[in-house]
């Protein structure tokens, strides 16, 4: 195939016809780390680490031989210091063949919860030479073949955004108590009719309060201006 030198990078109003407007969505994505496909990567050009979350680490069952000790910590938004377990190097794959890029990328592995199962930062971005719109949920990159693109996933996105509300009047222990619960079983909790399929009767159940001994009349078509 003919090689591209320096392909030129725009964004188009298309790009984002397949997007639920007016949005605040985060760019989340799915790449290839390893030998794994992940889904629900944060993308955050804020960030200057790339962070692997434990328990998506536990998930892929890589040897613990491919860890390196780390004690550099981890200081986020308000001074709070975060211990990383370890480092670990994975192949990461993304775009599409043959505008895809394939590089080794450091991950700080950290033991925490979080909806998300990794998180690329600005450095590998930047490697990238990647340019993000977060109006389009969108990232382009060049390739030695043209132009190669990453798409957000919208829907993800809102599912990992959901949100609920605790009381105030609660002291720190109950609302902590009650924080951590609600994170440990968010599994369980349905947003919408969707996410409720196959209820036993038995649980719940509608009807409606009509005589079966009325059969059903289907009104006549009203016309409207």
């Amino acid at each position: 195939m003919a090689r591209i030198d320096n392909p030129f990078i725009e964004f188009l109003e298309e790009d984002a016809r397949l997007l639920h407007h007016p949005h605040d969505d985060a760019l989340v994505v799915s790449i290839r780390a390893g030998d794994y496909n992940m889904h629900r990567v944060l993308v955050d050009n804020d960030i200057s680490v790339d962070i692997f979350y434990y328990p998506a680490f536990q998930q892929i069952g890589s040897g613990g031989e491919r860890l390196v000790p780390t004690n550099s910590p981890l200081v986020g938004f308000g001074g709070t210091r975060v211990f990383p377990l370890a480092i670990i190097t994975l192949a990461v794959t993304v775009g599409n063949y043959p505008q895809q890029i394939i590089k080794n990328v450091m991950f700080l592995v950290v033991d925490c919860s979080s909806a998300y199962n990794a998180i690329i930062g600005r450095p590998t971005f930047n490697s990238w030479k990647a340019i993000t719109s977060t109006y389009h949920l969108l990232i382009k990159f060049p390739t030695n073949y043209g132009v190669g693109e990453l798409r957000g996933d919208q829907v993800a996105a809102r599912e990992l955004e959901r949100t609920t509300k605790i009381g105030t009047l609660a002291n720190l222990t109950v609302r902590h108590a009650l924080t951590t619960f609600l994170k440990e079983n968010r599994d369980v909790f349905a947003w919408s009719h969707e996410d409720m399929p196959r209820i036993d009767p038995s649980v719940m159940v509608h009807r409606l309060n009509v005589s079966p001994s009325f059969p059903p009349v289907r009104q006549k078509k009203r016309v409207f201006a």
